[in-house]
């Protein structure tokens, strides 16, 4: 068996994370920055960005063998069986090479009936990636999306270095669609898709329950380099029955504002909501329901309510796109992406949601084929 050294985990080996904070067990990730994180209270949003979405270790080595140790933190409701375990993928060279999970963890288990949550800790795991091919090769590996993880240790049998890359960065925010419920495995998420087809460097915003057009979001996507910026909105607008039709567009502005701020020429595509029946004309809140033993989702706003200002799906595209079509003469660099030209009525029956709400592992391959190729479209304009 090869002798492993240890390897500092530092934040030129990682992409996609703005920040690690030192635990007692080791390193979390986080998606958003510190001072971002204390201005919402919200343990829905604290959850989330922990939650390694698109993070990846990169690697340059010769190794063989591979470890990494970590600590997961996975989400659970109480009275429903545990999800499957997080998924590592390796990639060498960019190609899907190798799949691992982690024993131990902890548990955050979930009482939707009282809205409680108990931390049940378990042990660190490890896992390791073998017969690794002997050459120099750019080695990733990504981070499970749904489970919250704690970085111990990384060991390999050659020396390992951060690998450079000369990638277009791609920063995106959305929903929990975006951040991956219901994929598979990280690299099957549909940003990592769309990113792995236009050889794209994805940081991803996708923040379960939280693309809400919060002021802090903005500034931090402001102060972010990015070759192309992409803000996917609507889902989440409707199901927390957060806002009106009267406040959607000046928010919408003002978000728009701030990261121009900091991006004033950097292309921007404002994509509108996937195609979801139970929203599409039925405003918030949305409530999990528990009667087939499984999770899945239900509107309980007053379609009649539409009229009154309610957000439903079809009003924020109309919403989105007339602020986009607003904007667009004083700024050519913005682009309107209709939501329903990735993920539309059509697709639904042929890959219905198997929620209620967040698409199936085949439609996420198909919205991220989708994405890619509006963004090939985009840089060809």
């Amino acid at each position: 068996m090869p002798t492993l050294s240890p390897v500092p985990i530092t934040m030129d080996l990682l992409r996609g994370v703005l920040e690690l904070e030192p635990t007692p067990h080791g390193l979390r990730p986080h998606r958003l920055p510190a001072w971002a994180r204390s201005q919402c209270s919200d343990p829905q949003l604290a959850m989330a960005e922990s939650q390694p979405a698109g993070v990846r270790l990169e690697l340059r080595t010769r190794s063989t063998v591979i470890e990494l140790d970590a600590l997961r933190t996975r989400p659970a409701y109480r009275g429903l069986p545990m999800r499957p375990d997080g998924i590592y993928d390796l990639l060498i060279d960019g190609q899907l090479s190798a799949q691992a999970t982690l024993t131990g963890g902890n548990v955050l288990m979930m009482d939707a009936a009282t809205g409680t949550a108990e931390m049940q800790p378990g042990p660190v795991g490890t896992v390791r990636f073998a017969d690794l091919p002997d050459r120099l090769k750019t080695v990733e590996i990504w981070l499970p999306h749904n489970e919250i993880t704690e970085l111990v240790a990384l060991r390999g049998d050659q020396p390992i270095q951060p690998s450079p890359s000369s990638r277009r960065v791609w920063l995106h925010h959305g929903s929990s669609i975006s951040h991956g419920s219901n994929a598979l495995h990280p690299t099957g998420t549909w940003p990592a898709v769309a990113a792995g087809i236009g050889d794209l460097e994805l940081i991803n915003l996708g923040l379960g329950g939280s693309a809400l057009l919060d002021p802090f979001i903005a500034r931090t996507m402001r102060d972010i380099p990015a070759d192309l910026i992409s803000i996917k909105l609507g889902i989440n607008l409707v199901n927390l029955d957060l806002m009106r039709r009267r406040a959607l567009g000046p928010a919408l502005h003002g978000f728009l504002d701030t990261i121009r701020d900091g991006h004033p020429t950097t292309p921007i595509i404002v994509a509108s909501a996937l195609y979801c029946p139970i929203h599409e004309h039925t405003p918030g809140p949305l409530a999990p329901d528990f009667s087939s033993g499984t999770m899945n989702f239900v509107a309980t706003g007053d379609p009649a309510d539409e009229a009154t200002g309610k957000l439903t799906l079809s009003v924020t595209r109309d919403e989105l796109a007339g602020v986009v079509n607003q904007r667009v003469g004083d700024d050519p660099h913005l682009r309107y992406l209709d939501g329903l030209q990735l993920y539309g009525p059509e697709d639904f029956a042929l890959m219905p949601l198997p929620d209620n709400l967040h698409p199936g592992p085949d439609a996420h391959q198909l919205i991220g084929e989708r994405f890619a190729a509006a963004i090939a479209d985009l840089d060809q304009t």
